[in-house]
């Protein structure tokens, strides 16, 4: 049995119920781990929120610049969204927490790692697989799959042990949220007929109605300017989300297929993530070559489930990424975004390293297209398919997709002997 366990702590309703409640019904010592991955929240209140309900230990860890540079990175270079709509807010952040989750485990002395995920969630799946990935040896413990509590008889815990968290039973609202973007769950927000309430919503709140430009310039597929200014990572997030959101624009409302096998309706802002993304996707249009274009657009959407899935400290993902970070060496350039309310829409884009040849794909007098040349390759493209109708299409399809005409008759007069001579 466990004496001491490192908890990925968040400051929250489950996470601050956990600290008094492994203290209580496990007898564990808590080491409660805070990960800054630019939830701007205040880290010296988490702190002492977590020494409050009953943590021997208390620390923050400002992992900011590592979700940028070291996950955003690979986010946008895979232009990734899981089921094409989800800029995989949440799922990005846990392998940052685990990895410094399982690195406090170690300097504390803890020999298990604690979290406040639930049974049905996603996220129980990432840090499990995370942990035993990168600590096999540590248990792990996951007191909201065990202690059969629901949201309010959280909030009645808490209030019996004077444990301070924010929630209410008129605001059951579970909201995680990094620099990356926030999700939003619980509440009213389960009913999927329902629109979702303005209230819980922070960073797309309309705020202008001016169309303005913005340019976003990318070196080797990485943002690294914010009209025409040289901007770190994690700063030039929070900037462009604070710019797209006041349009009102960044909102993601899907019902998606999370990994342990239920649909759940889920809310987004990450007015930041969806347009680099956006920005980026069309770079690359412009940058890479047709067949690596393809076959990235193919891979993309594997790269984004394993992500979701908790699958970060995967052979597949890193393998993937390998082949992702290839086809970046070009992808240096600019994209010029237009914002209107409700719309950020991509108008115009530009590189050094531009596929683009004027004289090739222009109509008027500089075309510099053999247009001789195309009669012969359209000729050879099509071979196999001319030969194919003259000897086995027949006529026409019918209504059931098959030819109206058969196959040529064989001719009766010649045996299959003396055909095969």
């Amino acid at each position: 049995m466990a004496k001491r366990v490192a908890l990925a702590y968040s400051g929250g309703l489950d996470t601050s119920v956990a600290v008094k409640w492994l203290g209580e019904e496990l007898g564990v010592e808590v080491v409660a781990v805070a990960v800054d991955v630019g939830q701007g929240d205040d880290f010296e209140a988490i702190r002492r929120r977590a020494l409050d309900a009953g943590a021997v230990e208390s620390v923050v860890v400002d992992a900011r610049r590592e979700m940028a540079e070291d996950f955003v990175v690979p986010a946008i270079f895979a232009n990734a969204r899981y089921e094409g709509r989800y800029p995989l807010v949440s799922a990005l952040s846990r392998p940052v927490i685990v990895r410094h989750l399982v690195a406090q485990a170690r300097l504390h002395g803890a020999d298990a790692v604690a979290h406040g995920s639930t049974g049905k969630g996603n996220d129980q799946v990432r840090f499990d697989v995370g942990a035993r990935t990168l600590a096999p040896d540590l248990e792990i413990l996951a007191p909201a799959r065990t202690w059969g509590l629901t949201r309010a008889d959280c909030i009645d815990y808490a209030a019996r042990h004077s444990i301070p968290v924010e929630a209410t039973k008129e605001k059951l609202y579970s909201i995680d949220e990094n620099l990356w973007g926030r999700a939003i769950e619980c509440g009213v927000i389960e009913n999927p007929w329902a629109g979702p309430p303005d209230e819980p919503f922070t960073l797309t709140r309309a705020t202008q109605s001016k169309p303005r430009e913005v340019v976003i310039g990318f070196e080797g597929g990485v943002p690294v300017m914010l009209d025409g200014r040289r901007v770190a990572l994690a700063e030039l997030i929070g900037e462009l989300s604070s710019v797209v959101g006041a349009y009102g624009w960044g909102r993601v409302d899907m019902v998606e297929n999370r990994r342990v096998g239920i649909k759940s309706r889920e809310v987004y802002e990450c007015p930041a993530s969806l347009a680099l993304i956006l920005a980026h996707a069309d770079l690359e249009g412009l940058t890479l070559e047709r067949d690596v274009s393809h076959e990235k657009a193919r891979l993309e959407p594997r790269w984004a489930e394993l992500v979701y899935d908790g699958l970060w400290f995967s052979p597949l993902r890193e393998a993937i990424d390998a082949f992702f970070s290839t086809t970046q060496r070009h992808v240096t350039g600019d994209v010029r975004l237009v914002l209107a309310p409700g719309s950020c829409i991509v108008a115009g884009r530009r590189s050094p390293m531009s596929l683009y040849d004027h004289g090739l794909a222009t109509y008027d007098a500089s075309d510099t297209f053999e247009h001789k040349d195309a009669e012969g390759f359209s000729r050879i493209w099509g071979l196999g398919l001319v030969t194919w109708a003259a000897r086995q299409g027949g006529g026409s399809p019918g209504p059931a997709g098959t030819a109206t005409d058969g196959p040529p008759a064989r001719s009766p007069e010649v045996s299959g002997d003396e055909e095969s001579k």
